[in-house]
């Protein structure tokens, strides 16, 4: 019975294009078959986590067979998989219905975040979200990754030659691609098709998936501190942590993230909040935590594959701390992970072998998103502090936390002295692993929150109790919120003679800057018109060059932003010239502009077919149009105002 359901479900879901429910489906499938978690909150994390694991894992396969990403085959292979593991575990699929009040601080965390980050999006067009889309560069070049995944069926890596119509190569061959591909698969279930559909409408929700997981990755912090606690973090003082993590995270310490376009670390670090997590504190039987840990290598792996080596240490010192807890079963449990190992390290290896300079990409250069100091160092010191006490120093948890963080401080330090050896000074990539340091110290604060005092039980009737205890947790969550995230409670900030008193210094912070419509890029008008307009002027299959001002990186930007709408951003290799093409917009100085032409003509000796040229200034693109064609380039130039 369990097996026909496994096909008939996903196929029913599918004939009434509901394929999006089969997300709820598979986790809470997943989710009735593990013991993990005395709550449903839990039960759930757990099997989202080991969720995304399995499409992952499976996504080698599903690149490779005639379906793609299919919903269908895809699921029902999964649900196969499920009512088989069931089977022979001869487990009944049961949930936990208990639910703790420290669950509103996780889910309330996540909806808050999402709040703001969606809030400047709301009543907006497609085309005007492209501003608030276009806050990085980066983001262009990982929509690029997703959308390729989309277009070839499957991971880039395994088609390599398909993809390069559709990324910068080469990037098909070395860049992780795990949250692409996760993003790709979901987008298959949410549109019941593994037709994208408009590049248009592909950029906006691929947009609002990426601002999901920024709110996601704050709520599962919040979470995995709690977890890392344990059954012993109970209620005011669960309360003290779960509002001290999401203090320091609601002003917007992950936003940045988002600002940045580092869309692919932001889902790294929520799977690595999860993982380092679960591995700390393995509350769980051996057949869980070998699938938990083989979830936490491919994940955290496939995503971002720098955060591999800090899963490693997390797993390192629960093998090493829960050596005699794992002893009966160790060959199995090993065995296991090195498989899962070893399929983890399947695509960076492959980027390896091909095209990946692992030393030379390590001291890239580039915009950061630098970790907070304060806030690594003072976790760090913090949960250190407490996991070397001698009442958590007798747990397991508190010595896995313990050698974890150790093993991730010198992780950094030797990463940085590789640095400063080799280029003299901290570049990209240390920035994008202080920020995995300063996610493992916040979630270690959980140590922390066992050196407090529990609170007297209260003798009485239930309700009274229950009054008391919601009383001490709502004291401890007030309290934390306006220590770590600036929450004033509505009493006024000073008042100056010339400044007019905030409510709130809450309301000076990022998030709130950001949910008032404060991020917008300066490409967003040329991007919108391209959109509304130019879009249906340019023949199918041919680049676009898009220069309506003077500027050059907004010429670089908009122009990146038209390959991705026409599915050609391949193309962007040759056309990255557009950079250095300073004109569209009202005439400038001679030497400028022949420089400008000059560079214009390389951009369009890349391309495989004649691009079509967009031109702000109806001059200039009456002159380009003479000058190219005598210099021998073959371009259709259009005047396009910029609307």
């Amino acid at each position: 019975m369990a097996l026909a359901f496994s096909w008939l479900v996903p196929l029913g879901l599918d004939l009434v294009h509901l394929d999006v429910v089969l997300l709820p489906v598979l986790v809470l499938g997943v989710g009735s078959l593990l013991r993990v978690g005395g709550g449903l909150l839990d039960r759930v994390v757990v099997a989202a986590f080991v969720v995304c694991g399995a499409v992952m894992g499976l996504g080698l396969l599903f690149s490779v067979w005639p379906w793609g990403l299919a919903p269908v085959p895809g699921v029902g292979l999964m649900l196969t998989i499920l009512s088989f593991t069931g089977w022979l575990a001869r487990r009944r699929p049961s949930l936990p219905r208990r639910f703790r009040g420290s669950d509103l601080l996780v889910v309330g965390t996540g909806a808050v975040m999402w709040h703001y980050l969606h809030h400047p999006l709301i009543g907006k067009s497609a085309a005007e979200r492209l501003g608030y889309f276009l806050s990085s560069e980066d983001r262009m070049g990982h929509f690029s990754y997703f959308d390729g995944i989309h277009q070839v069926g499957g991971y880039a890596f395994l088609h390599q030659e398909a993809a390069r119509s559709f990324m910068m190569t080469p990037a098909e061959a070395v860049y992780p691609q795990g949250s692409h591909f996760l993003l790709a698969w979901i987008d298959v279930l949410v549109r019941s098709s593994t037709d994208a559909g408009p590049g248009l409408g592909a950029v906006n929700r691929y947009f609002l998936y990426v601002l999901a997981a920024n709110a996601l990755l704050c709520a599962a912090m919040v979470w995995a501190a709690r977890w890392i606690g344990g059954p012993r973090l109970r209620g005011w003082r669960s309360a003290a942590v779960c509002a001290t993590v999401a203090g320091l995270l609601l002003p917007g310490l992950m936003l940045q993230l988002v600002q940045r376009g580092f869309d692919s670390e932001i889902v790294g670090l929520l799977f690595l909040a999860v993982a380092v997590a679960l591995l700390v504190r393995p509350a769980m039987r051996t057949a869980e935590f070998a699938l938990v840990s083989a979830a936490a290598l491919i994940t955290v792996s496939y995503v971002y594959n720098l955060y591999g080596v800090l899963v490693g240490v997390a797993l390192l010192a629960t093998s090493v701390v829960h050596r005699r807890r794992f002893a009966r079963w160790r060959w199995r449990l090993y065995a296991g992970q090195v498989a899962a190992l070893a399929v983890a390290a399947l695509p960076s290896v492959l980027s390896v072998l091909s095209k990946l300079d692992v030393a030379k990409t390590s001291n890239l250069a580039g915009p950061m998103a630098a970790a907070d100091r304060v806030v690594l160092i003072g976790c760090a010191l913090a949960a250190l502090l407490a996991a070397a006490l001698p009442k958590n120093r007798r747990t397991g948890s508190g010595q896995a936390v313990l050698l974890t963080l150790l093993g991730v401080a010198a992780t950094l330090a030797v990463f940085g002295w590789w640095q400063m050896r080799t280029i003299g000074y901290y570049s990209y990539y240390f920035e994008k692993l202080a920020m995995a340091g300063m996610v493992i110290a916040m979630i270690g604060l959980g140590t922390v929150g066992l050196l407090l005092d529990p609170a007297e039980r209260t003798r009485g009737p239930r309700i009274r109790r229950r009054l008391d205890r919601a009383l001490l947790s709502g004291l401890a969550t007030a309290a934390a919120l306006s220590l770590f995230g600036y929450v004033q409670w509505g009493v006024p900030s000073p008042q100056g003679p010339l400044s007019k008193a905030e409510p709130s210094a809450y309301f000076n912070s990022a998030t709130v800057k950001w949910g008032k419509g404060g991020t917008v890029s300066n490409t967003a008008a040329a991007t919108r018109t391209f959109a509304t307009r130019d879009l249906a002027r340019v023949p199918s299959g041919h680049p676009v060059i898009t220069l309506y001002g003077n500027d050059g990186y907004q010429n670089l930007n908009s122009t990146f932003m038209a390959q991705l709408l026409t599915r050609q951003a391949g193309a962007m290799v040759g056309l990255y010239e557009t950079y250095y093409v300073k004109i569209g917009g009202p005439a400038q100085a001679e030497t400028d502009y022949q420089e400008a032409l000059a560079h214009l003509r390389s951009a369009v000796a890349s391309c495989s077919t004649a691009p079509t040229v967009l031109v702000g200034d109806p001059a200039v693109a009456a002159r380009l149009r003479h000058d190219l064609a005598d210099g021998g380039s073959v371009a259709t130039v259009l005047d396009a105002p910029l609307g």
